[in-house]
């Protein structure tokens, strides 16, 4: 079984920024993708009870509590009573996150690697083993988005005319964009 080992509170209370970004990862991966590696349970919504990640990780509520303030993507959020939290977007587990339908504006970003151009230009921007795609506002932040996999290329996304079209759109919480497929003619590359 998996623990979240070296993640508890130090003495001083403080924590630092490797530390975040370990517990970080962690949340991102038991929320995200394999709750179960804890034995944890995510309600349908993707909702898993504080008191039980605390027990499961090992973690304090002042290491949960930075986490959750510290990420710089705003991945994870509390319900109104903070009893519960869960990650915004990401999952590969089904989910519902209960997110409304959005117009989206005219222009949104899709950040991939080069070497996926091919496939991408082929089959259009797919979900793969995620219930969405990801688009971003901006163009810097699709840009580390496919930095992380290699040479960058940005997608101009037509997510006006996609929405007029009949496609769907959700903004999550954090401010990322989804929906569930871009087909070929709805994007160019934006090198």
């Amino acid at each position: 079984m998996w623990k979240c080992k070296g993640i508890i509170m130090g003495h001083d209370n403080f924590y630092n920024d490797q530390l975040i970004i370990k517990a970080s990862k962690y949340l991102s991966l038991i929320l995200r993708h394999k709750p179960e590696i804890v034995g944890l349970e995510l309600d349908n919504h993707g909702w898993a009870l504080v008191k039980d990640v605390l027990k499961k990780c090992n973690y304090s509520i002042d290491l949960l509590n930075d986490v959750i303030r510290m990420n710089d993507k705003k991945r994870f959020e509390y319900n109104a009573d903070k009893s519960k939290i869960r990650a915004c977007q990401g999952h590969s587990i089904k989910v519902d996150l209960d997110l409304p339908p959005s117009i989206p504006p005219e222009i949104l970003y899709h950040g991939t690697a080069t070497k996926f151009i091919d496939f991408i230009n082929k089959d259009g921007i797919i979900a793969k083993g995620r219930d969405f795609v990801h688009l971003s506002i901006d163009r810097d932040t699709a840009n580390k988005v496919g930095s992380r996999h290699g040479k960058p290329a940005i997608l101009l996304v037509e997510s006006g005319r996609m929405y007029r079209d009949g496609l769907k759109f959700y903004l999550s919480t954090n401010g990322v964009w989804l929906t569930k497929e871009v087909p070929p003619k709805y994007f160019e590359i934006n090198w």
